[in-house]
């Protein structure tokens, strides 16, 4: 069973005034750090319902229906009641997100909310909006804009069907009782994060990639000087708090790491980091990897024939063509991040943990087929 989060008061009123001024689900979770998103939908129903002493009440905590929590006196419930009232204005305050005015659609909620406990008067005050300017909105919030009536159709149209439908299905049964272009419906859909929850569907790439080459390693590991094989790879690094990527370069003499390069996107620059940092190559080197769109460039290719390196690629589907640094990956995720149960940490650690790691395996973790000795050592001595 996971960790319960207690979320303060705060946080929860903030989550639901941002949702009813209309950020995204995503967004909110992403700035109050949210985890579960069942748990703001529970927040959107205790507000629903009126249930707002449940905002305050601890986690596991479960008052009967229809009340909050018991107190000692009258003056220990008003205490709380106004103190209730304060986090709620303070909570509206922090959900503008751009410049300082009040979001009228929140405030008109608000003060309907309110208005049976504090005068108008009063909550416009604490607001920082003439009582006037309340009025006015709550007349132009009665009246549905036609803005919002498409946006409300497309909700209850993606509702009434689970999210099955994409924003061209959604205009074709609009366009049944209202004239709306498919635009219109793919930017409603995009903004409240209503596009189609059904798989992706997977398409065929076009195109062929720069330069693929023959399969030179064909699956034999042994190299009897070092820098003489190659093998390159990339793996995943879910583990922190944005996705991260490892591409390491391993010498198939002695196993050892001689170039790495940790970052958050994926692409040709990525690799030719990676690249970069190998050291003088003695002549006929090959280099071994998949064949993923950054290997198969133009850019990649070009630094590795300028390197003078012979390029090596296993073919599709067969990642046992490249096993000796698929191990190598393998064994930094099961001897550091899952023996340390390190599965949601910061990037920080992240980084600092593979770094570590690696200088490990290098200079201190003894291997079997290295006569009990690390790549490091292996080397010094063969030389």
């Amino acid at each position: 069973m996971g960790t319960r989060v207690s979320y303060p008061a705060e946080v929860k009123i903030k989550a639901v005034e941002m949702r009813l001024a209309g950020v995204p689900v995503k967004e909110v979770m992403s700035q109050l750090n949210i985890r579960n998103r069942t748990q703001l939908k529970t927040w959107m129903i205790w507000y629903k319902n009126g249930e707002m002493h449940r905002f305050k009440q601890p986690v596991g905590k479960q008052y009967s229906f229809g009340k909050g929590p018991e107190y000692e006196n009258e003056t220990a419930k008003l205490q709380a009641e106004n103190r209730y009232l304060r986090q709620q204005i303070e909570g509206l305050k922090k959900v503008q997100g751009v410049g300082e005015e009040v979001v009228p659609e929140t405030a008109v909620e608000l003060v309907n909310e309110l208005k049976t406990t504090m005068p108008v008067g009063e909550i416009c005050k604490h607001l920082g909006i003439p009582r006037s300017t309340y009025y006015r909105w709550k007349k132009n919030h009665q009246k549905e804009t036609s803005k919002q009536l498409i946006e409300r159709k497309v909700g209850e149209l993606c509702e009434a069907h689970k999210f099955r439908y994409g924003y061209r299905k959604i205009t074709a049964l609009l366009n049944q009782e209202i004239h709306v272009n498919h635009k219109a419906v793919q930017r409603v859909m995009q903004k409240y994060g209503w596009q189609c929850r059904v798989k992706v569907k997977k398409r065929k790439q076009t195109g062929q990639p720069y330069h693929i080459a023959d399969n030179l390693l064909d699956r034999d590991f042994q190299a009897d000087q070092p820098l003489q094989k190659l093998v390159t790879d990339i793996t995943y690094l879910p583990f922190g708090q944005k996705q991260l990527y490892l591409s390491s370069i391993q010498d198939l003499f002695n196993g050892e790491i001689i170039a790495y390069s940790i970052g958050d996107c994926q692409d040709t620059a990525f690799v030719l980091d990676t690249l970069s940092q190998l050291p003088c190559l003695p002549e006929g080197c090959t280099l071994h990897s998949d064949q993923g769109s950054v290997y198969t460039s133009y850019a990649y290719q070009q630094e590795v024939k300028g390197k003078g390196i012979t390029m090596s690629m296993s073919r599709k589907g067969t990642p046992a063509d490249n096993a000796s640094i698929e191990s190598f990956h393998a064994s930094l995720k099961s001897e550091t991040f899952y023996l340390d149960e390190l599965r949601n940490t910061t990037t920080a650690i992240v980084e600092q943990t593979v770094e570590a790691y690696i200088h490990y395996y290098n200079n201190t973790r003894i291997q079997t087929k290295l006569n009990s000795q690390s790549p490091v050592q292996y080397r010094q001595l063969a030389a």
